[in-house]
Order: structure tokens, then C-alpha cells, then sequence
């Protein structure tokens, strides 16, 4: 019957992997920067809101 296809099955099975793992690495590179963003949002939220309660007060 003679070869499979141009890449073999034991690559083809690398190739997999190494798309396996890219992908999950950029997906846990996605979830830290939406989690830096988060964070620098309500830190941000948090110092508006008391630079609003800071003015009420003295005025």
C-alpha cells in the first residue's frame, strides 16, 4: 500500500501537540492580560470614588 501521506504519523502527532500546548499558552496569556485589566479598573474605580467622597466632604 506503500506511505500514509507526507508526514507521518509520528509527527503528526508532534504538530498536534505543539498546537495543543500554543494554544493553551496563549490562552492563559489572554486570561492574565484581562486579569491585569480588571484589576487596573477597579483600582482605578476604587480612587475615583474616594476622591468623590473627599470632596462632598469639604465642600
Amino acid at each position: 500500500m506503500g506511505t500514509r501521506g507526507v508526514i507521518g504519523d509520528k509527527w503528526s502527532m508532534r504538530i498536534l501537540w505543539v498546537c495543543a500546548i500554543g494554544s493553551a499558552i496563549s490562552l492563559y496569556m489572554v486570561a492574565i492580560g484581562r486579569q491585569t485589566q480588571n484589576r487596573e479598573r477597579m483600582t482605578a474605580e476604587s480612587l475615583k470614588a474616594m476622591e468623590s467622597e473627599g470632596s462632598g466632604e469639604e465642600l
